[in-house]
């Protein structure tokens, strides 16, 4: 009897990718525990709490730096996975599963507030950064 292949939901994995992108839930959740980039969000944890560790004079969103671009990656990986179009989207995850992903208004909506988030993030990011470089971090 052949292995029913699991049926891969689109707007699900966009939303880990957006909430847990940092620890590469998603990853995990399309290629289960195979995906060494998963893998490498896992390892951005121990390495930036290490870097802590190693460097606590330094300023935290430098030693924290690997799981800082995990998150911001997560953020990106979420786009570009919710904004693959249905049907390449069954091909390339879906091929044996008999079932057609159909998205809906909640993809959007998730879209919506990765966007708004991820750009947040990213300008804070470069923020903080330019503070620390250029000011020492004379502003907090």
């Amino acid at each position: 009897m052949p292995t029913q292949i699991r049926h891969k939901n689109k707007t699900f994995t966009t939303f880990l990718a957006a909430l847990f992108g940092g620890i590469g839930l998603h990853r995990f959740y399309l290629r289960d525990g195979k995906d060494r980039f998963g893998w490498l969000h896992v390892l951005s944890i121990p390495i930036s709490l290490s870097l802590m560790s190693a460097m606590p004079d330094s300023p935290k969103l430098f030693s924290s730096l690997p799981f800082v671009i995990s998150v911001l990656c997560g953020f990106l990986e979420a786009l570009v996975l919710g904004l693959t179009p249905d049907d390449k989207w069954d091909q390339k995850y879906n091929a044996g599963s008999g079932r057609q992903s159909e998205s809906h208004w909640i993809l959007a909506l998730i879209l919506v507030l990765t966007v708004g988030i991820g750009a947040m993030a990213l300008i804070a990011f470069i923020a903080r950064s330019f503070d620390l470089l250029f000011t020492g971090g004379a502003f907090g």
